[in-house]
């Protein structure tokens, strides 16, 4: 039964996507993907260099400089959960531009089974996995980029087997006098072909937006990412806040208004950002509000990371703060096959 997955799946949901977790299938596809992306806080949408990894994100990046670029990264996540991405991406000519596939994989490791007895049975295993293809296109005459990514899903919880097929739709605008990008996402859009059972689930659907700038006279590029913008209200009331009264009531947290806003919010940094060695900074309000724990101080919802690169080959590693009891670190290779 799947419900003998139900106390890791809180553990991932929790600590992954806090409430909005739980709401639909697959939620496995909005893991960050890459320690560059979670040194910066997650979700970025505006990067446009070398890193395929990007392409998870906001297809509208995929561009010649990630020719013949092979990634692939690795985290150990949460007790026995682990999971891993890789991506290749191949520039055809000038005028076919450049195809992006990727692959990414989460195993939730090992479970002792018991029927609704308590009585023990066959131990079980889960795992899912996708595999994407993806597309970018400079439209003639403008500095606007246009992506998509084709994802074929699959999932395997215990002895329930489920598919699925999803798109990721990209826009990115590149203002070169400025040096700064704009960037729009739409992820997971799709369709579970083949339910666990016999009802089908919503795919975690997610609008994302970003802006990035590499400033002028310091070696330094800035982003500011706004994620979950399908849904406003993200927000949810702490109960380990709600106030005490004298007759021996409690009156529910008030999430603010502005509080509610800035839990859409990510901010990141990278220092120098184009040189063979750069340090990476992020923070994410979202994950900050809600996991961390009242009068003790745990630094929820900040990430750092670095890159070095030698010669062909770039050595990345982030870790992120969650809660006192669990983090997260990512490490990553890519290698330029040219």
């Amino acid at each position: 039964m799947l419900r003998k997955f139900l106390p890791i799946f809180i553990l991932f949901t929790c600590a992954s996507y806090a409430q909005l977790g739980g709401q639909s299938v697959y939620q496995f596809l909005n893991l960050t993907q890459s320690p560059r992306q979670a040194a910066m806080g997650g979700k970025t949408v505006t990067i446009v260099d070398y890193d395929v990894n990007q392409a998870f994100y906001n297809p509208a990046t995929i561009n010649p400089k990630m020719h013949n670029q092979l990634s692939s990264n690795y985290s150990s996540y949460f007790g026995e959960v682990t999971y891993g991405t890789a991506a290749y991406a191949y520039t055809w000519d000038r005028h076919v531009q450049t195809f992006h596939v990727g692959a990414n994989y989460v195993n939730y490791g090992n479970f002792d089974g018991y029927d609704e007895m308590g009585n023990q049975t066959n131990s079980f295993t889960g795992s899912e996995g996708a595999l994407s293809f993806g597309y970018s296109y400079n439209i003639p005459w403008t500095n606007i980029y246009a992506g998509a990514n084709v994802k074929f899903i699959t999932s395997a919880l215990e002895s329930y087997n489920s598919f699925g097929i999803a798109t990721d739709l990209g826009l990115l605008y590149v203002d070169e006098a400025n040096d700064i990008n704009w960037g729009l996402s739409i992820r997971n859009l799709g369709y579970q072909l083949k339910p666990y059972e016999t009802t089908r689930e919503k795919l975690p659907l997610e609008i994302t937006a970003g802006v990035s700038q590499l400033m002028e006279n310091v070696p330094i590029r800035w982003h500011v990412t706004f994620e979950n913008l399908q849904q406003w209200n993200i927000a949810f009331s702490n109960p380990n806040r709600a106030q005490g009264s004298l007759d021996g009531t409690s009156e529910e947290e008030k999430v603010s208004f502005f509080n509610n806003a800035l839990r859409h919010v990510i901010m990141g940094a990278e220092l120098f950002p184009e040189k063979a060695f750069n340090i990476r900074l992020g923070y994410n309000f979202r994950r900050g509000q809600e996991l961390n724990i009242i009068d003790q101080r745990n630094f929820s919802g900040i990430a750092a990371g670095f890159s070095i690169r030698f010669n062909k080959v770039r050595f990345d590693f982030s870790h992120s703060r969650y809660t006192v009891a669990a983090n997260s670190s990512i490490f990553g290779l890519m290698i330029n096959l040219d």
